[in-house]
């Protein structure tokens, strides 16, 4: 049952909250007219607190269809929002402290963020692929300008230019796909397409569609072959823009591409509580050899990086192929496990990107040689990020070996055995190239001996995030458990 556009109010409150903070935003802009303003950075500290508060106590129940049947309101689109606003609260925070905002316009740049968190709170609960375009584009175009941010800086422009034009592309040959959907089947609601599609016998344009909202969708998670884009606008974007990109567009990303084709070419199975294809379309096959294409090129192209945030980069290609291997194996525990990777991937993956902000604002360089002695420059910071490190390669104790537990383990219980050797291999190629930011920071004689000093807030937070990395590394049960109730509450 639609809820209608008054009677769905109640459940929209975090989306005017974002909403509310982006006009307030404006105002102060347009008020102020200083291009530093710490006052917008709290405000969308305020904005974005208040966001995650509402989403975390409008009850999801069984999951409702509102907006007349435009975005859902269930555990998984709530999930996905709390997610990626605490995404975007740890990147406004990181934003206050960076060098790259140093005289330009803050207001601005806050809007952007906020805007894009707002496209990715539609992203996730979109049910209409008319909606789902429109949340696609308003994840996008703003990130397009957050790429661009550094005005004036060659490789920041670049990396806008290259963001806009793979982005165009791929968003061109996905809504060529959603044409070809509503000429198969009249309908713009994915239930409604695939409960079309199941009755229909058009194998080929089938197939068509689906390769080409995978190009969409494999943009916007920075799958190969669309990953592309993804090393250069990592580079040439602010730091705190690049933490960002990394991991939420990218959950949002996943959110999408779960909910839509697990609508519309698979439908759940009440006798064995699996889902089952419901089309000649072998979509799980098709990102089976995505996954493994992603996580080999990711880390083996990772390994000749020596500036680290193109590391980072490659490293988060590698990492959207680890979660694609939870996407192919049509089991709830699958979801479950990508869910619970995301998590565990947003603090070790932030946490990683704020050392980042801070080396970078005291030796102005962000080459591996800039963090050699780091553990004698600042041994607080270069314990924190050797926690990150380690926790993004999937060593116990970390956080990280639990994610990648769980992957491994649904797609052994599977039988994907040949998927869960290639991510074992690919993990194994990861240490090398994590392992030698470690050497220099401790191994390595420094440049510059001076010491490095961290704030005592910007130890604060660096303690908020390797505290989660550590603990969900041993107690991780409360985490699994809200994973495992958001996919319930799935509402297909």
């Amino acid at each position: 049952m639609f809820l209608g556009n008054l009677a769905s109010v109640g459940y929209f409150l975090p989306e005017f909250a974002v909403t509310a903070t982006i006009l307030l935003l404006v105002v102060l802009h347009v008020v102020t007219k200083s291009p530093k303003s710490t006052a917008s950075g709290f405000l969308s500290l305020l904005g974005v607190g208040a966001a995650i508060l509402l989403a975390g106590i409008a009850p999801a129940g069984a999951g409702r269809s509102i907006f007349e049947g435009m975005v859902a309101h269930d555990g998984f689109a709530v999930f996905f929002k709390v997610l990626t606003a605490l995404a975007t609260l740890v990147v406004i925070f990181m934003s206050m402290d960076s060098r790259d905002m140093a005289g330009r316009s803050q207001a601005e740049y806050y809007i952007f963020l906020l805007s894009t968190l707002l496209g990715m709170f539609l992203l996730s609960s979109a049910t209409d692929i008319v909606m789902l375009y429109l949340a696609l584009e308003l994840v996008s175009i703003p990130s397009y300008l957050l790429a661009g941010y550094l005005k004036g800086q060659e490789r920041s422009t670049e990396a806008a230019m290259k963001y806009v034009v793979y982005g165009a592309t791929a968003s061109g040959v996905m809504i060529y796909g959603f044409s070809i959907l509503f000429g198969l089947t009249g309908s713009t609601q994915i239930a409604e397409i695939g409960r079309s599609l199941a009755a229909g016998k058009a194998t080929l344009p089938m197939l068509l569609a689906a390769v080409m909202v995978a190009v969409g969708f494999g943009y916007k998670i920075a799958a190969v072959p669309f990953h592309m884009w993804s090393p250069d606008v990592y580079e040439g974007a602010p730091t705190p823009a690049t933490a960002f990109f990394s991991v939420g567009p990218k959950a949002a990303g996943f959110a999408v591409l779960v909910r839509f084709y697990y609508t519309v070419f698979a439908a759940t199975d009440p006798g064995t509580g699996l889902w089952r294809l419901t089309s000649a379309v072998d979509w799980p096959f098709l990102f089976a050899a995505l996954s493994a294409l992603t996580m080999t090129v990711g880390n083996l192209v990772a390994v000749k990086q020596d500036n680290v945030k193109r590391l980072l980069a490659y490293s988060s290609i590698a990492h959207a192929g680890y979660m694609l291997m939870g996407f192919v194996l049509l089991t709830s525990a699958g979801i479950e496990a990508i869910l619970f990777y995301l998590v565990v991937y947003l603090f070790m993956n932030l946490g990683a990107f704020y050392v980042v902000v801070l080396v970078s604002n005291a030796t102005r360089g962000e080459e591996i040689s800039d963090f050699m002695g780091l553990g004698s420059r600042a041994p607080f910071a270069a314990v924190a990020f050797a926690v990150f490190l380690f926790a993004l390669t999937g060593i116990p104790p970390f956080s990280g070996f639990i994610g990648k537990v769980y992957l491994f383990a649904e797609v052994i219980n599977r039988g994907v055995y040949w998927l869960v050797v290639v991510a074992a291999l690919n993990s194994v190629v990861s240490l090398y190239y994590y392992a030698r930011i470690v050497r220099a920071m401790f191994l390595e004689e420094p440049k510059d001996a001076s010491a490095i000093p961290v704030p005592a807030v910007s130890g604060a937070m660096l303690v908020l995030l390797v505290a989660p990395t550590l603990i969900l590394g041993l107690y991780w049960e409360p985490v699994a458990r809200i994973a495992a109730d958001s996919v319930r509450m799935l509402a297909f």
